[in-house]
Parts: C-alpha cells; sequence; structure tokens
C-alpha cells in the first residue's frame, strides 16, 4: 500500500503480501554503470517490511552480481516485474533520463512512487510528463542541509567520488608528475594544482590532490571555506573582490552579478596561467555554472596543462568547457565529464545506495510507503504528486499554478 496523505490512499501497481515493494532497475543510460540499491542495503529495506525486486544485470556493471542480491534477500525478477514494484529506485530516476525511455514512461501509472536524481529545475519538461502520469516523484538533489538528512545526502556523496577521480584523470593525462622527487637523475619539481570551489568535490580535490604530492591552491567566494582549504593542505586564494553575501541557503554559492564575474576572471587569468592542473568545481544549484576561467587564461598554461572542468553538466567554469569532450586550447587540455561517478561504479554505488536506503526508510511505515508532506524530508524533495507538480519553483518554471494547500515554502 502506498498512502498519500495530500489525499486518499492510492492502489499501488503491485502488492505481493501484503508488503509494498521496491524495485531496481538497470539504468536506461548505457553509459551509467552505477545502481541505485547494492547487495548490502537490501536487509535495510526488508527489515522495514518491504520486499526488494532486482532486475537481472542491475548491478553487473557496479560489480554486484545477481546473486549477490538474492544471497541477501531480494527477489532477482525480470525487467517488467521490477516495475511493477510500488516504489522504483534509480541514480537517474525513472522517466527523467535525457531522453527518457518510453517504454519506461509508458510504464508508470497512478501509485507508482519513483526516487532518484531527477534535476527537475533542470529538465522541468520531465517532471511534468512524470506528474500527468499520475507519479509521485522524489528528487533527492533537493534534500535539505539538515543534521536529519546528512545521511541521504547523494549530491555529498557522489561530489566525494568525482572530486577524488578529477584529480586522477588530471594526474593521468599530465606530462609531469605530482610530487616533488630528489633522484640520482636531479630534482623533479611538483606540479602545480589549483581548484575553483570548494564544495564538497573541491575540497576531496584538494585532499587527493596533496596527497599525490601536489602544491595545491583552492579559491572559493565563500569566506568560510577558507579554513577548509587550509585544513586539506591547500594554499588559500585570495582576490580582491567584494563577495557579500557569496553563500546561499544550505551552504551553497549563491549567483553574483556579472561585474563580479568580470573583475573575478580577470584577477584569477595570472593565477590559473602559472598552474599545470585546474579543477573547476564551482556550481550554483538549479542556475548555469559561472564562467570564472577565460579562455584567454588557459591559452597562456603551459604547454600539457591539463583543465578538468567538474561544472561541465551546467555548461562549465571554464570557457572553453564542452560537455563530454576533450578540447585543446592552446597547448593545455580542456576535460569536461558529466559523470565522472560513474567511472568509480562500486564504490559510487555503496554510497549512494546507502543514501537512497535511509531516505526511503523515512517514507516506510510497518511495510507501507507513506508520503507526508508535513515530514521536512518529504516537503523539500517531492516535486510530483497527485497528477500535479508540487515543487513550486518547478511549477513556476513550467507556468503552472500551485495552490496553497499543495505548494510548500
Amino acid at each position: 500500500m502506498v498512502e498519500n496523505r495530500h489525499g486518499s490512499a492510492q492502489d499501488p501497481p503491485a502488492d505481493i503480501e501484503g508488503k509494498a515493494s521496491i524495485g531496481i532497475l538497470t539504468e536506461a543510460d548505457k553509459s551509467e554503470r552505477r545502481v541505485a540499491l547494492v547487495p548490502g542495503s537490501v536487509a535495510q529495506l526488508t527489515k522495514s517490511g518491504l520486499e526488494v525486486r532486482v532486475q537481472s544485470g542491475a548491478g553487473a556493471a557496479a560489480g554486484f552480481p545477481d546473486e549477490a542480491y538474492a544471497s541477501h534477500g531480494a527477489h532477482v525478477v525480470s525487467r517488467d516485474h521490477a516495475l511493477a514494484s510500488d516504489v522504483l529506485l534509480g541514480v537517474r530516476a525513472l522517466g527523467t533520463e535525457d531522453p527518457p525511455d518510453p517504454g519506461t514512461v509508458d510504464a508508470l501509472r497512478p501509485g507508482h512512487v519513483v526516487i532518484g536524481l531527477a534535476r527537475p529545475l533542470d529538465a522541468p519538461e520531465a517532471v511534468r510528463l512524470l506528474a500527468d502520469r499520475g507519479v509521485a516523484l522524489f528528487a533527492l538533489e533537493l534534500l535539505p542541509r539538515i543534521t536529519r538528512a546528512q545521511s541521504m545526502d547523494v549530491l555529498s556523496s557522489q561530489a566525494t567520488v568525482a572530486g577524488y577521480k578529477a584529480v586522477l584523470l588530471a594526474a593521468d593525462r599530465l606530462p609531469k608528475m605530482f610530487p616533488l622527487l630528489t633522484t640520482a637523475a636531479g630534482t623533479v619539481t611538483p606540479a602545480r594544482v589549483l581548484v575553483i570551489g570548494a564544495g564538497v568535490a573541491g575540497l576531496q580535490a584538494i585532499a587527493t590532490a596533496h596527497r599525490l604530492g601536489a602544491v595545491v591552491q583552492g579559491y572559493d567566494i565563500r569566506p568560510a571555506a577558507a579554513e577548509q582549504i587550509a585544513s586539506l593542505g591547500g594554499r588559500v586564494v585570495e582576490l580582491p573582490v567584494e563577495a557579500g553575501e557569496a553563500e546561499g541557503a544550505g551552504g551553497y554559492a549563491r549567483a553574483m552579478d556579472e561585474a563580479f564575474y568580470a573583475r573575478q576572471r580577470e584577477l584569477l587569468t595570472p593565477i590559473v596561467a602559472g598552474c599545470d592542473v585546474l579543477i573547476c568545481t564551482a556550481m550554483v544549484p538549479g542556475s548555469p555554472a559561472p564562467k570564472l576561467v577565460p579562455g584567454e587564461a588557459v591559452e597562456r598554461m603551459a604547454p600539457g596543462s591539463i583543465v578538468v572542468d567538474l561544472a561541465a553538466p551546467q555548461g562549465g567554469n571554464c570557457e572553453r568547457t564542452v560537455p563530454d569532450l576533450e578540447v585543446s586550447v592552446g597547448g593545455a587540455l580542456v576535460l569536461g565529464p558529466t559523470n565522472l561517478p560513474s567511472t568509480v561504479p562500486m564504490h559510487a554505488s555503496q554510497m549512494f545506495s546507502k543514501n537512497v536506503a535511509n531516505f526511503v526508510d523515512v517514507l516506510a511505515h510497518e511495510g507501507r510507503i507513506v508520503i507526508d508532506p508535513q515530514d521536512e524530508i518529504v516537503a523539500a524533495t517531492l516535486v510530483a504528486s497527485g497528477g500535479r507538480v508540487v515543487l513550486p519553483a518547478v511549477a513556476e518554471r513550467l507556468r503552472e499554478p500551485v495552490s496553497a494547500e499543495e505548494g510548500r515554502p
């Protein structure tokens, strides 16, 4: 049974032995190697009275065979059987893929609960499509930055993986070694690494580059970030710009005006030009990534230098970034990966799985799934319900009215 406390109880798509069922499917994007739930998290959900169904082969690309799921109490089933579950878990929320998988969307109907990364502010039309089918959609990237939700924070867990892998990617492509070495053949000077943006990904990049022996600098407009950069072995880059209220809700960076960014680009150019590796991580939720690195700065980098722009999914911090392509700029190489966590699928999946299992626990009550909009976590993440888009920010982008009863602050 799925109970939506906006209104009456909804009949679930399937109900075996009175238990609400959780379905895990192979990701529709063939390049996505992560899986939303790993075998080690199955017991957490079954203890909550839920039945877990896993599409055969769903975890194979991440290193989790069907046998491992079965041994932990999950039912390994066909895709159609998994799709008939009450709750559908995905790394990318089912039906919000780009483009959406027609077969999956056609199988969704009223009563389904879909949970995953949905990019509702960037792709609101996909939200409308699911709302029209009567689906209850939860977007995990909207989880509030509160203590109770820390164990569910998929953005932080996946950013940790991305920041780590960005440094390894740069180290692999850089025609230099990272550490200072004194050898019989002479002294090898350390690589110089600059990390722009000191959120979770940026801090992990700073820590990883420092462990590899590079000389690391970090920059962020948020004043509180300076102490964190220094604590991980980085030197804080300070620019003579007035950041004002640079930190928005939840600790995320706030979008600034173009005059600020123009001055910032001017001051960053000589610093960027002097580094061997630049890792960009600065993003503003629901907005294009700020352009912080002009093409001129990259052109001035030494031959063989590497730029890894983790803001590529939102257009990139570097003017020369092209999502998922490698671009030569002078002697430098600009990389725009959009899904680095997928390249470390086992650990990325383990972290995502723990986050999502903790989220499902919020909804699970004695074997049922209860959608209670009075719960702070539910209220922040519920995007579509009862045939409507209920998140005001998304409804505004779609120009759909939201009633006072359905809206949330």
